[in-house]
């Protein structure tokens, strides 16, 4: 009886995946080599999947790894991808990687986080930003948002020159990667963030046209003046589990001479630790 009622719960899902990533149910059937019959089958219930039918369906709709072991128990087979603490030894490779990436892009900041946006590590330029302003304990309580801590106005959103425009911009970034996932915690965030105390953006970070307005460099204030940056976003392209599938690091770069002066000059200065 438990794999009966199982049917329609992944049925149900996978159609819902198949509308988040707009494709009709010939579309699928054919990248999946399988028949539009057998797919509909499947997303009402009719049928049950198989496994290698569903990681193939799955796979094509670029599910992530985490949704796609959630619908592959809900159809009655085991996950197909383990998930593991950061900490666990078969990840050491991962947090030497990480290690590498964080410590080499000194004296620039750099920050890798999870799926949530949850800080996993960063390297001292990235901490050395948060030294002009006083946060909120409550923000740093384990585990720090990174999104949380940045933007709210008592944590780091005092050191934006433009908080208004750049809080609207990371909302809208937001929505776009929970279009993509689907991610219930995602959602939760964005509902916290969007409630946060910012003035009104001044650009219209919300048009996807190509005329739409550019925000430019972030600037941010610290007790070496003003800094400005951009960012490049990066992951693992061959993750092998979900924990790797779900990590990303945030690389700032000085988008002028200055800013790369002030921080090598910093980095250059003695630890008092």
């Amino acid at each position: 009886m438990a794999t009966v009622q199982s049917q329609p719960e992944v049925g149900s899902l996978l159609r819902q995946w198949r509308k988040r990533r707009r494709v009709t149910q010939l579309e699928l059937a054919l990248d999946a080599g399988i028949s539009a019959r057998h797919l509909s089958f499947v997303e009402t219930g009719r049928s049950k999947p198989g496994r290698e039918m569903l990681l193939r369906v799955l796979g094509r709709l670029k599910v992530p790894f985490r949704e796609q072991n959630r619908l592959l128990l809900a159809a009655g087979h085991a996950p197909a991808y383990p998930e593991r603490s950061l900490e666990d030894p078969d990840l050491k490779p991962v947090r030497e990687a990480l290690d590498v990436i964080l410590s080499g892009h000194e004296p620039y900041p750099a920050v890798a986080v999870d799926r949530v946006w949850n800080m996993v590590a960063a390297n001292t330029a990235m901490f050395a930003l948060t030294e002009a302003v006083e946060i909120d304990p409550g923000l740093l309580e384990p585990p720090i948002n990174v999104m949380r801590v940045g933007l709210n106005p008592r944590g780091l959103g005092p050191l934006f020159v433009n908080l208004g425009d750049w809080h609207a911009h990371w909302l809208k970034r937001l929505e776009r990667q929970l279009a993509a996932t689907g991610d219930e915690q995602l959602a939760a965030l964005i509902d916290e963030v969007a409630g946060y105390p910012v003035p009104e953006p001044t650009h219209d970070v919300g048009a996807e046209s190509a005329g739409s307005e550019m925000l430019g460099p972030v600037n941010v204030r610290t007790p070496d003046g003003e800094l400005s940056f951009f960012g490049m976003f990066a992951s693992f392209d061959t993750p092998f589990e979900v924990t790797t599938s779900e990590l990303a690091v945030e690389l700032l770069f000085p988008a002028d001479r200055a800013t790369a002066e002030r921080l090598h000059e910093r980095g250059s200065r003695p630890s008092h630790r």
